[in-house]
């Protein structure tokens, strides 16, 4: 009878931690709103307590936390260039890192990526609009929340994405469904 009990009590625990760890991807990329959330967890049957819970850790940076995010949200782009990657030509910034868009990014001027979602998808930042050789588009600067100027290509803001670690690295096409490529 007690094993049974234990079974049913690891089952629980994975089911909750599984729930927990969904509600994790969608709040670190920005793919979800709270209401959302909110349904999504009643659905599921977790608490918004937990849903919340799971919001905030997935947007609070690890405490003593100097990744490559960090290093490259602080950094601007020298210059944006068209860079061969697996998936065909693509903007990258000066370095070769992938630069990609926000399908979320609706408002024109306005970036709807800060906060948590700022620190695993960099803002491509510049103090100029950069000139760039085989785009098809134009680039312009928007003002970010926090005043800093932001690169945007067709009036589409651009950002890096922290799990890229080398030039060329496309990891964030397609994550969450809302994170793509910039094609030239």
């Amino acid at each position: 009878m007690n094993q049974g009990r234990f079974r049913l009590s690891t089952w629980a625990l994975g089911a909750t931690v599984l729930i927990g760890g969904v509600a994790l991807i969608g709040a670190a990329c920005g793919g979800t709103s709270s209401a959302d959330k909110t349904a999504t967890a009643a659905k599921s049957g977790t608490t918004p307590a937990v849903t919340a819970a799971a919001t905030k850790a997935a947007t609070t940076p690890a405490a003593g936390a100097t990744t490559a995010a960090t290093t490259a949200a602080s950094g601007t782009v020298g210059g944006v260039k068209v860079g061969d990657t697996k998936l065909g030509k693509v903007l990258t910034d000066d370095k070769g890192m992938t630069l990609y868009v926000f399908k979320n990014d609706t408002t024109p001027g306005k970036s709807a990526c800060n906060g948590g979602c700022a620190t695993n998808w960099p803002p491509a930042t510049a103090s100029a609009a950069p000139t760039v050789a085989g785009a098809t588009g134009a680039f312009t600067l928007i003002t970010r929340d926090d005043g800093s100027k932001q690169v945007a290509y067709k009036g589409a803001p651009l950002y890096r994405f922290a799990s890229d670690k080398a030039a060329g690295d496309t990891n964030g096409e397609g994550v969450a469904g809302i994170w793509s490529v910039a094609k030239p």
